[in-house]
């Protein structure tokens, strides 16, 4: 496939306009306007994986605790916690100042049932949910886990980046983690803008005037989040030039991910910084959804990934530059001490014809496949376009439907058939540091009902995960485990891993603040 161009877009940044909100000039000085990477339709950030609903958590919520950029668990919303000597209870205290958007003071048992419904979502903690026999308050400032044997890597679960326990009213966590909130009052940075928020236009925030930051500089995810701008405002722009002339106007000030075929033109904007942000590669995958045929046949996954070639989608994401890319065979981050390429073979036949055999001896019987691409989501559109002409010339039965970013998250919970509104394939992303360990993994699960969308069900695969929790503390263990795991993924074929390509951020460069994390977060940027 040809790489998607823009010259005509390009060509007419420099004159086109967008209709931008009527601010003053004083209210556009305290307000940073936000091109965000995608549409904001799920305000859950335990319903929904989705990284955009994750960015408007870190606004509106707090932690508990959080990691550096080291990769350090710090306290966040804890002073502190003590660990008894036979390490079977962990208690945390609550540093003082901590109030929620609507005045009340946050309180131990807000916490309980935050991470109780947390919990029931989160994969790393639902491996570690075993060893836990209680959480309780023991007062209003401090509350418990008692465990039935030593679990050390409790703290890494409750300040992980991929999958946070943010802390909300009691009231509203009690509410089933399988049924969407829409109450979003929380203790952090911002209070989000129910009356503001237009899905698919636009989406505010303004200062938390009660928040009472860490004394301490910040650092990756954890240490002083302060509110230093009065409002954040996220547009939706789904024309990519029309973003870039937004930037080089003057009119936007934050694109969270520029197309990579106007970063040139945006580097040649003296006003404008073009800069990678965020601390990982960004890693792409295609999702099969094994409940429903024909992708619920083993065989006919494995002919598909047979004709996928990563260096192709890289560059119809991220432009012919090697350095702004890398293929990467197998599941966990590459370039981290569980990257490697047992069982990868499949990834490294590359041949249209030979998986076009396959297909036929897996038994494909012109089954619909139904993929879902989001045309107002580039990056990710460009992977689902890549899978279509895959599945086209291998001559199967494709339904290409072109749809928000916001509908595909939405949609991808159906469990339906296609013909009653379910899907076949979709693409998404993640970050490298969230596929370094199988602990988070959140695309290696596969525990069927409770697994991430397409509910694979491998049991061998949970059982090694079970394991590594067990061993990952001896290197040479940990190390065998993984090498397991990929294999028994590369088998079982229930995703496709496509590589990972550098995605930077741009902004202009009276935006002050924008330091590097593992997540696109907003405390601590300002405006000059």
């Amino acid at each position: 496939m040809e790489r998607r161009t823009f010259l005509g877009g390009a060509a007419g940044v420099a004159a086109a306009g967008i209709s931008a909100p009527a601010l003053s000039q004083g209210a556009a000085a305290r307000t940073l306007r936000v091109i965000p990477q995608a549409n904001l339709t799920s305000l859950d950030p335990v319903w929904t994986t989705a990284v955009v609903t994750r960015n408007n958590a870190f606004l509106i919520y707090d932690q508990i605790c959080a990691t550096d950029a080291a990769g350090n668990v710090k306290p966040q919303m804890a002073a502190g916690w003590d660990i008894s000597q036979d390490q079977l209870t962990w208690t945390f205290t609550l540093r003082d100042g901590l109030m929620f958007h609507d005045g009340e003071k946050v309180l131990a048992k807000d916490c309980v049932a935050s991470i109780e419904r947390w919990r029931r979502r989160d994969p790393f903690m639902q491996v570690l949910s075993a060893n836990v026999a209680a959480i309780e308050a023991v007062d209003d400032t401090r509350f418990r886990f008692r465990l039935h044997r030593p679990t050390p890597l409790l703290l890494m679960a409750l300040g992980q980046t991929q999958f946070p326990c943010f802390v909300m009213p009691e009231r509203i966590a009690r509410t089933d983690a399988f049924t969407q909130i829409r109450d979003t009052i929380g203790s952090g940075p911002f209070r989000f803008l129910q009356d503001e928020w237009n899905p698919g236009q636009r989406a505010s925030w303004a200062k938390n005037e009660r928040y009472v930051p860490r004394q301490e500089p910040v650092d990756g995810l954890a240490g002083g989040r302060v509110p230093r701008i009065d409002k954040v405002e996220w547009t939706i722009i789904t024309d990519p030039a029309t973003s870039a002339n937004a930037i080089a106007q003057g009119e936007q000030d934050y694109w969270e991910y520029p197309l990579h075929d106007l970063l040139p033109m945006l580097r040649r904007n003296r006003n404008v910084v073009v800069e990678q942000r965020l601390m990982d590669g960004t890693y792409g995958i295609a999702r099969f959804n094994t409940l429903q045929p024909p992708f619920n046949n083993p065989g006919i996954r494995r002919a598909v990934a047979m004709a996928v070639d990563q260096r192709d989608y890289l560059r119809a994401v991220a432009g012919d530059d090697p350095a702004g890319w890398g293929a990467c065979e197998g599941v966990f981050t590459c370039d981290t001490p569980l990257a490697n390429e047992n069982g990868s073979d499949l990834l490294k036949v590359r041949n249209i014809d030979r998986a076009r055999a396959a297909l036929r001896e897996a038994g494909y019987n012109n089954e619909k496949v139904v993929l879902i691409a989001p045309g107002d989501y580039p990056q990710i559109n460009a992977l689902s376009l890549m899978t279509a002409d895959i599945l086209r010339r291998l001559g199967m039965n494709l339904e290409l439907i072109s749809a928000d970013w916001g509908t595909l998250v939405q949609r991808r919970t159906s469990r339906e058939p296609t013909e009653r509104g379910g899907w076949s394939i979709i693409h998404t992303t993640s970050s490298g540091q969230s596929l370094a360990l199988p602990v988070f993994h959140l695309f290696l699960r596969a525990n069927g009902n409770d697994a991430w969308f397409g509910w694979p069900n491998v049991p061998e695969v949970e059982r090694l995960r079970a394991e590594w929790v067990e061993k990952g503390g001896d290197p040479a263990e940990s190390r065998r485990i993984a090498e397991a795991l990929n294999r028994e993924a590369m088998q079982a074929m229930y995703y496709v891993p496509l590589g990972y390509y550098w995605q930077p951020s741009a902004w202009r460069r009276n935006v002050t603040g924008a330091f590097r994390a593992p997540a696109t977060v907003f405390w601590n940027m300002g405006k000059s």
